[in-house]
């Protein structure tokens, strides 16, 4: 039987519209040590921008808040095709509680937060992680036959079988998976870029950003962006930038020695 999974950090990020609310949680997060807070917005629209953009494994989001609710937050999520992450709706009205869980939410918590009741959180999202960490990257029925070698994609009507390693990239924007290969773009049949990925060898695939999987034996450029962040250029025509996310961001050092 396999050992337990280990989580040793937690990216956290706070979206709440009251400074005095994200100050004290952050305080409070301070006496977690896996947990680590990557971000702040004081709004929905803001807490969209940095989960898309830092791919946090854990977020507070308020439920009340200008512009964009937490609940809205969450459906813009959906409608996107952002998978979500661990979401813990705060608010100082438990008539949300419902609703919050019906939004798949992993927890829900009342204001003014208690600690006892935040390490009760923390530790469901913590086990949650874990649990992810065991089960395997492939679905079942490739698991034993191992990843596939083509996949279909549609191109003006048709469908046409694709060898996995001539795709360069694939991208998801709302809901639909576009596939770069050599001399062909269509759209997948996969519903989810997770069950793509899953499909395809992760000693190739590489899921740079949550709406980017790249084949790493296609990337011609490595870009330095701001603050210490990367871009990578693919071999397409087109020369597609991609943005690596700040989680993956090690991987890439790692991998080309930077």
């Amino acid at each position: 039987m396999p050992g337990r999974a280990t989580v040793t950090s937690i990216s956290t990020l706070i979206a709440d519209d009251e400074q005095l609310a994200s100050d004290e949680l952050a305080y409070l997060l301070k006496d977690f040590p896996d947990i680590e807070l990557v971000g702040t917005g004081s709004n929905g629209l803001e807490a969209l921008k940095l989960i898309e953009n830092l791919e946090p494994d854990l977020v507070f989001l308020d439920v009340q808040m200008p512009g964009l609710d937490g609940m809205g937050v969450i459906q813009s999520l959906r409608e996107s095709g952002i998978p979500l992450p661990h979401i813990v709706l705060a608010t100082a009205y438990d008539q949300y509680a419902i609703d919050a869980f019906k939004a798949a939410a992993t927890d829900y918590l009342l204001k003014p937060i208690e600690k006892e009741r935040l390490a009760v959180t923390i530790d469901r999202v913590r086990k949650s992680m874990e649990e992810r960490a065991r089960v395997p990257a492939v679905q079942p029925e490739t698991a034993a036959g191992g990843y596939r070698n083509k996949i279909l994609i549609r191109k003006d009507n048709r469908n046409l079988i694709v060898d996995v390693q001539d795709i360069i990239y694939a991208t998801i924007d709302e809901k639909m998976i576009t596939v770069a290969g050599t001399g062909i773009e269509g759209e997948s049949t996969y519903k989810t870029i997770d069950e793509l990925q899953a499909s395809l060898d992760p000693e190739i695939f590489w899921r740079v950003h949550r709406s980017w999987l790249v084949n790493i034996n296609r990337i011609r450029e490595v870009i330095p962006w701001f603050n210490s962040s990367f871009q990578i250029r693919m071999d397409d025509k087109r020369q597609t930038e991609v943005p690596v996310s700040r989680v993956q961001t090690k991987r890439l050092r790692n991998m080309f020695r930077l």
